[in-house]
């Protein structure tokens, strides 16, 4: 080997020197890096996993969002279709009330209209009863009993007035 350029004696002492370093690496740095490289990779995988974590329940928690906000909505659907309806009874009731009270108002005015016709209608018949008599007794150049000139009077108005009623 010495006509190769090759030294036993060295190259074996470089040979016990490259195992004591390998063992020295693998005693004092291979088992620490892969030591530090499992941990990493665990931490890793935990924050993955912790990730993953969250993202559901970011999903869970959008969906609990979601159904609130629809029984939200539903609720307050319902409470704008109690209130609708709510001013629709109202509605309805004051337009009764009204109704009704314009019938009475009405009613009360076909009274008063009947009763102010009545009046005025006693009112032309006594002054007709009067008018009658006084020219009766000028026609006649004597006064007439007013008393029973008028009840006469009275009399035919009622039964013309029948008449007409018929």
């Amino acid at each position: 080997m010495a006509e190769l350029g090759i030294n036993v004696s060295v190259l074996l002492t470089q040979i016990v020197t490259f195992i004591i370093l390998l063992v020295l690496l693998r005693l004092f740095a291979y088992k620490p890096i892969m030591r530090m490289m499992d941990e990493r990779s665990r931490r890793i995988k935990e924050s993955m996993e912790q990730a993953e974590s969250v993202k559901q329940s970011s999903v869970h928690a959008g969906e609990q969002v979601k159904k609130q906000l629809e029984e939200a909505s539903r609720e307050g659907q319902e409470r704008i279709a109690r209130a609708v309806k709510a001013g629709e009874d109202v509605k309805q009731k004051a337009q009764a009330d009204a109704r009704r009270e314009a019938e009475v108002l009405i009613e009360r005015a076909r009274g008063e209209i009947r009763q102010e016709r009545d009046d005025a209608i006693g009112e032309v018949r006594r002054e007709f009863a009067d008018l009658t008599v006084l020219a009766a007794g000028k026609v006649i150049g004597r006064s007439l009993d007013k008393e029973q000139h008028r009840e006469l009077i009275e009399k035919v108005l009622e039964e013309s007035s029948n008449k007409k009623k018929e």
